[in-house]
């Protein structure tokens, strides 16, 4: 049990690296099983379409789906473009809101489609399918070569043994360049990462301690949320339902009104001149958001997005 407990912490502490993790390996194994299955390159003039589109198609499909599952995403947008509320910021307000927003959500965003063309050319099935239908490798490769080089470079994909009779010595073979690239992203994909993460905690508003609790009220204050509201819809439902089949009226019941979902609902803005830790920890501690104190706050830096995020478990939709 001691084992289990302790594994259980460690996973706790480290799920948000535990989780990129575990995105990266699936759509490493993803990217196995259509390489070896499914693709199948043409060896003809479609060569570069065809290596081209399982190169980036999957990748965008997975950008979206990393959109999609962000809560943060549907945070942003729900109830964002009300049309009594058509006029009420300016454009370049709205955009700033937004861009500091999708900055964080698009480099999450990011884990799976790199993740993917990383692989992908490493193995050099799609890279080797595509280049050897691009023109301008084409002619690099086969230069001062007769037209027959030509036609053999896009059979390369479907012959193995063609790479040496068409590889030049002034330039790598379409596998060995496919895995330079690879290796390239992937290091080029790291030292932006750190490098950011630097960037961010350096101008960080709080300090390192103070974010770990923060995080954990967080994560707490969703669960909490999450069982009473189950709770207070239960009643509500079950007051309805009551109500409905012997016909009576119903007793007077307290629900937080729309102003009032709209105000907890929206993105957390870090104040520096008040130490709240959430949107309801606000809206509580400025007379249920009435207060003109309510409305002030500081850019959201990044280093906070987790605010809206506490929740591993928020399905998003």
């Amino acid at each position: 049990m001691d084992k289990l407990r302790g594994a259980m912490d460690f996973c706790i502490r480290h799920q948000t690296v535990l989780g990129y993790s575990t995105v990266s390996l699936l759509t490493a194994a993803s990217e196995c099983i259509f390489s070896s299955v499914v693709f199948r390159c043409p060896c003809n003039s479609g060569n570069m379409l065809y290596g081209s589109v399982f190169l980036i198609v999957p990748a965008f499909i997975l950008l979206l789906l990393g959109y999609m599952v962000n809560t943060r995403t549907w945070r942003l947008l729900t109830g964002s473009c009300p049309l009594q509320k058509r006029c009420c910021s300016s454009p370049r307000e709205t955009c700033t809101r937004y861009c500091v927003v999708l900055v964080p959500m698009t480099a999450r965003a990011l884990v799976a489609p790199l993740t993917w063309i990383a692989v992908a050319l490493l193995r050099a099935s799609f890279y080797e399918c595509a280049a050897s239908g691009n023109s301008l490798i084409q002619n690099l490769m086969c230069k001062d070569k007769e037209q027959e080089c030509h036609e053999l470079l896009v059979k390369i994909p479907c012959d193995e043994k063609l790479s040496k009779r068409v590889s030049s010595g002034e330039f790598l073979s379409l596998q060995a360049q496919s895995q330079l690239i690879g290796w390239f992203l992937i290091a080029s994909v790291m030292t932006v990462a750190l490098i950011s993460t630097c960037i961010i905690r350096c101008y960080s508003p709080i300090s390192y301690l103070q974010l770990k609790f923060w995080k954990i009220y967080s994560k707490k204050e969703w669960e909490l949320f999450e069982t009473k509201a189950k709770e207070h819809a239960a009643r509500l439902a079950e007051i309805n339902i009551n109500c409905f089949f012997e016909a009576t009226d119903p007793a007077p019941f307290q629900t937080p009104s729309n102003e009032d979902w709209q105000k907890i609902s929206s993105l957390y803005n870090f104040n520096s001149r008040e130490q709240y830790y959430s949107m309801i920890h606000k809206y509580v501690n400025t007379n249920r958001g009435n207060s003109i104190r309510f409305g002030e706050g500081d850019q959201n830096p990044p280093v906070l997005g987790f605010v809206d995020e506490a929740s591993a478990g928020e399905s998003g939709f």
